[in-house]
């Protein structure tokens, strides 16, 4: 039984599912949206907006606290230069889920997540 076990398994190992969020994250940030499963996405969702929030807070603690899930300076870098003053005003919902349609392959659900851009 699941009773009262949030999130998805997404099939993987906690470990497994730390570095697929992990690596999604930073590609989200370094792009500014990317293409993924309907679940990855809804998924990726509170992560990302708990490290933009972070963020917002500029502090050494919190370079210190997105530079666990955040590995690539450049990545970690563009989050608090461009992505959280941008999103300063904002009390959250940093991201944005659209549905895409189908997978040609094995016609799995697809979503655009991508970072709403203020000002």
């Amino acid at each position: 039984m699941r009773h009262r076990k949030a999130g998805r398994s997404l099939r993987r190992t906690s470990e497994q599912r730390l570095a697929l969020l992990r690596n999604l994250a930073t590609s989200l940030i370094e792009q500014g949206a990317i293409e993924t499963t309907e679940a990855k996405a809804k998924e990726l969702r509170p992560f990302v907006e708990k490290l933009i929030t972070k963020a917002r807070a500029g502090t050494l603690h919190a370079r210190r606290l997105i530079a666990r899930d955040v590995q690539k300076r450049g990545a970690a870098d563009k989050l608090f230069q461009d992505v959280a003053p941008k999103q300063a005003a904002r009390p959250g919902g940093y991201t944005r889920i659209l549905k895409t349609g189908h997978r040609k392959g094995d016609g799995a659900d697809m979503a655009r997540i991508e970072i709403i851009q203020e000002g």
